[in-house]
């Protein structure tokens, strides 16, 4: 079955996460220990929707 427009668009949204995730992990030794935290806590509240995003995929298969 060949992938469908959004389903394109969706994956390249992945991938730009991706991307974005390597580019924050490299400017993870510049910070200082207050920065660090702050970041942390972004990324779990991001990490939430994340794994909110591959619930509803698991749960729409069935």
């Amino acid at each position: 079955m060949p992938a469908s427009g959004e389903l394109i668009r969706s994956m390249n949204y992945v991938e730009d996460i991706t991307t974005t995730l390597r580019r924050i992990c490299i400017s993870i030794p510049a910070m200082s220990a207050e920065e660090r935290k702050r970041l942390a806590d972004s990324l779990r509240t991001a990490s939430g929707a994340l794994n909110s995003a591959i619930a509803d995929l698991e749960k729409a298969g069935h």
